[in-house]
């Protein structure tokens, strides 16, 4: 959520059992009054509609992928609350979503980008505010697997 600009608190994961309906309820309630009060997606961020979109749909395309990911990376081999607790607060945790998801998030965004219209390595990391280092990473990765391409007239890049 925060990766995309959102508040982190539009999010809630809690752990409880098939048996506790009364604590699921609870729970739902706590986090509509929680939602409501921050107010519409994207607006309470100051987010326009089309950049909310735009990131919304780049962290869209990756709910595959990320599924995928966590059943082979991400998944906490303990069903303990403690367990689920101590991974998803550990810089191990950390290191591996960067790794794994916040790469390939930027990657997608920046490909909606270049599918729009060719960019430069500076205007690609203007628009999804990442320094021109990261971008020209996710730009040889990409062109190494065939989806990005130069286009030597217009001296920038594009959606190959």
């Amino acid at each position: 959520m925060e990766r995309i600009g959102l508040n982190p608190e539009r999010l809630r994961i809690e752990f409880m059992s098939g048996a506790d309906g009364g604590l699921l309820a609870d729970v739902t309630n706590d986090f509509t009054r929680q939602v409501k009060a921050l107010g519409p997606l994207g607006k309470s961020e100051g987010m326009d509609k089309n950049d909310l979109d735009f990131k919304l749909e780049a962290a869209r395309k990756l709910v595959p992928y990320i599924k995928l990911v966590e059943r082979e990376r991400l998944r906490v081999p303990s069903k303990s609350e403690k367990a689920y607790h101590e991974f998803f607060t550990s810089d191990e945790f950390d290191r591996l979503f960067d790794e794994l998801i916040g790469d390939q998030l930027a990657v997608s965004q920046m490909m909606s980008l270049l599918k729009e219209k060719s960019l430069s390595t500076g205007e690609i990391a203007e628009a999804l505010d990442l320094n021109p280092s990261e971008i020209a990473k996710y730009i040889n990765s990409s062109s190494r697997q065939g989806l990005v391409k130069y286009d030597e007239v217009a001296q920038c890049y594009a959606a190959a």
